[in-house]
């Protein structure tokens, strides 16, 4: 068997919680974005710079000759993964309030905690397990289900895009912790940029002149197939500023993930659902529903159940990591 890579949960939730705080600010960025500019469009220019900043990172983690690997297959299934989870969240995120789209994304941390049982043989109480459940439960209330499809504001395929963004996501940060068995985060990270420039450029040699866009009513898919335009210079140092942060969230996730136990880092990823409510008060104006209100108590509730579930059973998951963030 091999052996798992040592468990620094303290660093760990450093990454994990920076990582998140960045993510906040490219989730708001390509809402602002997400009227004027195609999604395949965003997606290259942020992940080409960021492809440039990860290589420079590199330098530090072995070079060049740190690209080589054994498993290209994971390399290219996780590269297509986090690609899935991002189109779909942000097709939902053109279309949703941001809190909203972030909210129903929390199931991710939840499917991490059950898939690391099976994937990676991780030890999760029945207690753990009840806090995932109720957590599971504030989601399918921000479905409201028990409305019918005409009553809602969007619909049902929208708000089921963030969940799908949660699975695929939350199979890719699996994949990463037995990936970092022996690749570096940078590694992991340009894998994943580089994917992300591949598949948009195969969007614009399809759709780059927006005419799969003619005559489409659904805001989601115009945001996927409308036409390139160049930028304009105040959204050009966006973009680049996009890149930056995202080379940022690549490392720090990566890292997160590669360094401790799936179960103790997915917690810490829930501050972002306050960011979320933050920002979309702050840029869009927009606060939750009651139901989204439910759902991120019940997520959050879930959430800081195994925090401290974690502090009690004695595992190297302490409130003195986080401190160090500020």
């Amino acid at each position: 068997m091999t052996t798992l890579p040592q468990n620094r949960a303290g660093a760990a939730i450093a990454f994990v919680l920076f990582g998140v705080l960045c993510i906040s600010l490219n989730d708001m960025l390509i809402k602002q974005l997400s009227s004027g500019y195609p999604l395949h469009q965003i997606v290259f220019f942020r992940s080409f710079i960021a492809l440039i900043c990860t290589f420079a990172i590199l330098r530090f983690e072995g070079g060049f000759a740190a690209l080589r690997t054994d498993a290209p297959g994971l390399h290219v299934m996780r590269g297509l993964l986090v690609v899935v989870a991002n189109m779909a969240y942000f097709l939902a995120l053109a279309v949703l309030p941001l809190a909203d789209a972030t909210a129903l994304f929390f199931a991710a941390p939840l499917f991490i905690t059950l898939l690391s049982i099976p994937i990676l043989g991780e030890r999760v109480g029945p207690l753990r397990l009840g806090a995932v459940v109720l957590g599971f439960i504030g989601v399918v209330i921000m479905q409201r289900p028990w409305e019918s499809s005409a009553s809602l504001d969007v619909s049902r395929l929208v708000l089921l895009l963030p969940v799908l963004s949660a699975l695929t996501y939350a199979l890719n940060q699996l994949m990463t912790r037995r990936l970092g068995m022996k690749a570096p985060a940078s590694v992991l990270a340009i894998y994943i940029q580089g994917t992300f420039v591949l598949v948009s450029v195969g969007f614009y040699l399809v759709a780059g002149d927006g005419r799969l866009a003619e005559g489409l009513e659904n805001r989601s898919l115009i945001f996927l197939l409308r036409a390139w335009v160049w930028p304009a210079p105040q959204d050009f140092w966006v973009l680049i500023g996009m890149g930056v942060n995202g080379a940022l969230i690549g490392y720090c996730l990566s890292q997160a993930y590669r360094i401790a136990d799936a179960a103790t880092v997915a917690p810490f990823e829930y501050i972002g659902l306050p960011l979320a409510v933050f920002w979309g008060f702050a840029v869009f104006g927009d606060l939750p529903s009651w139901e989204v209100w439910t759902g991120i108590a019940l997520i959050l509730a879930s959430g800081l159940f195994v925090f401290f579930r974690e502090r009690a059973v004695a595992r190297r998951v302490t409130p003195r990591p986080v401190a160090r963030r500020h």
